[in-house]
């Protein structure tokens, strides 16, 4: 992994409001050139395991795809996406993010898949980070095709008359 330049750091910590924590690098800029997805060093400079390798940096992508989030994405992707091809991507992540890290690093290690999470779906913008980063995450590609139906990230009316089928569905 190739360190960032000042410049780099710089930018990376005004997108995310803060310092960077730990070694990361640009995998993804939109047609300006500002950054959209970071991956980062498995291992924080304090030592502390960093599970999320691919971070969605830019102010849109997060905001559009917390909209999505807050509309029920996670419970509509795992619906929605093959759980073994889902475990696949959880296990690919961890290989890769694994591989990172020295063979002779006696510390804690990152655990479990992406973002961290061992089955399932946990976090949209992890999911997408990586996809947009050239993962083979099948909730990653899902997103993707939410934004492109609504590039809001708001619900449609057609989302909100399947929420309520659903919710139909449930009612005894």
């Amino acid at each position: 992994m190739k360190p960032p330049d000042s410049t780099e750091i710089a930018e990376i910590a005004e997108l995310l409001g803060r310092q960077p924590q730990g070694l990361f690098e640009v995998v993804v800029r939109d047609d300006r050139g500002t950054a959209r997805v970071i991956r980062n060093h498995p291992i924080l400079d304090t030592g502390q395991p960093m599970p999320t390798l691919y971070w969605l940096v830019s102010p849109h992508d997060r905001l559009v795809v917390s909209r999505l989030e807050s509309s029920g994405g996670v419970t509509q992707a795992e619906e929605m996406v093959d759980p073994d091809m889902l475990a696949a991507a959880h296990d690919s992540y961890r290989a890769e993010r694994d591989a990172l890290i020295s063979n002779d690093y006696t510390g804690h290690r990152p655990s479990a898949g992406v973002g961290g999470t061992r089955v399932g779906v946990k976090c949209l913008h992890a999911h997408y980070a990586w996809f947009l980063a050239g993962g083979a995450d099948p909730v990653g590609a899902w997103v993707a095709d939410q934004l492109a139906e609504r590039p809001t990230g708001f619900p449609t009316e057609r989302d909100r008359e399947e929420r309520d089928r659903r919710v139909q569905d449930r009612s005894p």
